[in-house]
């Protein structure tokens, strides 16, 4: 019983300090963990991480069944705090096998530039393989969302920036699932692909993105 109580009150102190992190949306990762506390996903399945873009996708899993899917969207969040604060906790722990990233979209619009988005990126990039040499790594271009039209020119470095640092890398692919949400006919966003918001999109954009993806996941 002594034991008992010990161990409780371990796992009391735990969670309480991890509560007090105090980093971005850590009320979003505590919640990540106590999921993993109940049922920890299967060494070598397929993480989807990044921010809500991935968060929102509510039929992810569905979308792909039989694959090992997990998905660890936060908020808001941004690449360079998925470098500063998270990996620890939702990346590296589970031993993905494949790796697809979506983010730098809010750096973007939090005034940070293209070519931060891209140093952030190769930390992260590094991070990943010193701690996870065998896994495929597939960063998801950063889309051109109607409501930051304003940043489309340091979406576009980003995404050109990353694009070219990944071309001669192995086990790994930038992905583009930004030309699928522009109108046939011009270099712009279709805006009925996305919710009200001109930022998310809705499932007919998910299933532009579904179309781009499953030969990466398969």
């Amino acid at each position: 019983m002594k034991k008992l109580l010990l161990l409780a009150f371990g796992l009391f102190i735990g969670l309480n300090a991890f509560s007090q992190t105090g980093f971005p949306f850590d009320n979003e990762i505590h919640a990540f963990k106590h999921q993993d506390s109940i049922s920890f996903p299967p060494k070598d399945g397929i993480l989807f991480i990044g921010s809500s873009s991935i968060r929102v996708w509510s039929d992810l899993e569905q979308r792909f069944p039989g694959k090992p899917i997990i998905k660890r969207g936060v908020g808001g969040s941004e690449l360079s705090q998925l470098v500063d604060y998270y990996t620890p906790y939702i990346l590296f722990p589970y031993h993905p096998r494949k790796i697809f990233i979506y983010d730098g979209e809010n750096d973007i619009a939090a005034g940070k530039s293209g070519a931060f988005v891209f140093e952030e990126f190769e930390k992260l990039y590094d991070m990943i393989k010193t701690q996870l040499p065998h896994a495929t790594i597939y960063f998801m271009s950063i889309k051109m969302s109607p409501s930051r039209e304003k940043y489309f020119s340091q979406v576009a470095i980003a995404n050109n920036l990353i694009e070219k640092y990944l071309a001669d890398k192995p086990h790994t692919a930038f992905i583009d699932v930004n030309t699928a949400l522009l109108k046939p006919t011009t270099s712009m966003p279709d805006s009925s692909l996305f919710r009200a918001d001109y930022l998310h999109l809705n499932s007919k954009g998910y299933d532009k993105w579904q179309q781009v993806l499953t030969p990466y996941v398969n």
